[in-house]
């Protein structure tokens, strides 16, 4: 297949959003979920239902054993991986840094630094005219807080995807000779479920006055931006950090 895509912590908000439109664009999408196959599933179907290829793979991004595992499933389903969405997140409730466990900043550097380091990896290896790949694209989803700093709530978090555009940068670089163009999005306040995972359901709408366009995002607008940038649109773009948070 000429388009296939790979999109981390795919089965929900900005991952399900981006999965779904890649297939409008003519991607074969691999789903990647950790634990909940049912919503994995249920992107799958709509993705085939609308006439488009997928698959849903399981995979904890931080097990390098299991990111492994996962890209030889999809070697084997699709052929070689032509774009990557480094998307799998978590946060944690909100903490000072003065009340964080290392067990916390293991798991919050693990999932969102760690994985996307090994899914690039990998990636890198499929995509890349120096193993013989057809080139290929990288996004990653990194966020505002990389430069807000996430004082008295995720600084851990902020901490991560800080480290998720340096990544992005010096990936770029590295690769630009070989096919592969290396690209971040930061979103900002946006409407989806990580909200809730990190004890703050309300928090979209709570925190959306302090954004100038007085709104809280929604995960098909960052969708927009993430494939806009894998595709042949955004052919002279690499290591750039494209922000989507209404000015914030």
């Amino acid at each position: 297949m000429d388009k296939v895509v790979l999109i981390t912590g795919g089965s929900r908000g900005i991952g399900a959003a981006t999965a779904l439109l890649a297939a409008r664009h003519g991607y074969a999408v691999a789903v990647n979920y950790t634990a909940n196959s049912l919503a994995a599933d249920e992107v799958v179907r709509q993705i085939r239902q609308a006439g488009g290829q997928a698959m849903a793979v399981q995979a904890d991004v931080a097990d390098e054993a299991q990111v492994v595992a996962m890209f030889e499933k999809i070697d084997a389903k699709f052929g070689r991986l032509s774009a990557l969405v480094n998307n799998a997140g978590v946060v944690d409730r909100t903490a000072r840094v003065d009340e964080m466990t290392l067990a916390r900043l293991q798991r919050m550097f693990g999932i969102n630094v760690f994985g996307s380091f090994l899914c690039a990896r990998e990636a890198v290896r499929r995509m890349s005219t120096r193993h013989g790949g057809g080139g290929g694209a990288i996004v990653n989803v990194s966020s505002v807080a990389a430069k807000l700093g996430g004082p008295g709530q995720y600084a851990d978090y902020a901490a991560a995807k800080g480290a998720i555009d340096t990544f992005t940068v010096g990936l770029a670089k590295e690769v630009a000779t070989e096919g592969i163009r290396v690209n971040a999005v930061r979103p900002g306040i946006i409407e989806t479920e990580i909200h809730a995972s990190g004890g703050l359901p309300d928090r979209a709408r709570e925190m959306a006055p302090l954004v100038p366009m007085q709104r809280a995002g929604s995960a098909a607008e960052v969708a927009e931006a993430i494939v806009w940038l894998l595709g042949d649109g955004a052919s002279y773009t690499t290591g750039s950090l494209l922000d989507v948070a209404g000015g914030r």
